[in-house]
């Protein structure tokens, strides 16, 4: 039978419409026209970074690697005085500060640590420690002349019984209301040692009230919601100090107060970082991964 001209030409052009929508329902692997990634371009790195230096550069306010000495990376600040310390090899990366009942004490107000500079904070540190039996442990503070209780008190309970090898943290920081708000990990406990290097982060955010720890990647804290009333609110006061394993009790000529429960560190401390932003959860867990690796 001899088709019409007007008949092949509808069959034609639903022909062609057909084809068409096949085409338009075609799956790709691309549809969004995303550049090509080359798996090349990920070798060596660790969460897609390829050292601890590249988690948000921007904000770091203050780091000690001690590789080379006991100074503040940043600003070259040197400690005023320090006790029973060395620079050891076995850090993270490079070597690492050791302590023998000892620590480091920096007299100057450091800029990035004034009031209207630090609103939030992060910080990360890697320290090798045991149990005591009867001494609290004071790993980093941000101090106030006088006053017992710094800005910012990262604290090791390290007062427990020396067969533990768990240990319970509990940083606490002065508020703009002259009170404390503390963390206890309460149920969730790093694993300790001389002998084994433990990643130790504690963050604040000041819009939203909170206050965690973290240790070897997990969130570990059990009290974080410290409220976003103004007299709840983290504080850095002026003038401040900086202590790094003791607090003023545990120096020379500084003691203010009879309290006995602290004693100067004894152990390794590794890598601190301060930045002035809580650090968002994947950021902190690469820092983690990260040293896992000497990165």
């Amino acid at each position: 039978m001899k088709m019409q001209p007007s008949n092949l030409k509808y069959r034609i052009a639903g022909m062609l419409i057909l084809a068409i929508s096949f085409a338009a329902c075609t799956k790709t692997d691309n549809p969004n026209n995303l550049p090509a990634v080359s798996p090349n371009d990920y070798v060596g790195k660790v969460d897609g970074y390829t050292s601890s230096d590249e988690v948000y550069p921007g904000n770091i306010i203050a780091q000690w690697t001690f590789d080379e000495n006991k100074n503040e990376k940043l600003t070259g600040t040197a400690p005023t005085s320090t006790l029973n310390d060395a620079l050891v090899d076995g850090g993270i990366r490079g070597k690492a500060l050791s302590l023998n009942a000892g620590y480091l004490y920096y007299a100057v107000q450091f800029p990035k640590f004034k009031a209207d500079s630090l609103k939030n904070f992060t910080v990360s540190m890697w320290t090798k420690i045991a149990n005591n039996g009867s001494k609290r442990t004071m790993l980093f503070e941000l101090a106030r002349p006088g006053i017992f209780y710094g800005s910012l008190n990262i604290i090791a309970n390290t007062n427990q019984a020396t067969t533990i090898t768990t240990l319970k943290l509990q940083p606490l920081f002065t508020t703009a209301g002259g009170g404390t708000q503390d963390n206890l990990n309460a149920t969730i406990n790093p694993t300790i040692g001389l002998d084994k290097w433990t990643h130790i982060v504690v963050t604040y955010n000041s819009t939203t009230g909170i206050f965690n720890e973290w240790a070897d990647g997990v969130n570990i804290g059990s009290y974080s919601s410290r409220g976003t009333a103004a007299g709840n609110l983290f504080k850095s006061w002026e003038p401040g100090e900086l202590i790094i394993g003791s607090n003023y009790n545990g120096i020379p000529g500084k003691t203010v107060s009879t309290d006995v429960s602290f004693a100067p560190m004894t152990g390794q401390i590794d890598e601190i970082r301060v930045y002035n932003i809580a650090l968002p959860d994947a950021n902190i867990r690469a820092l983690y991964n990260l040293g896992k690796v000497n990165k």
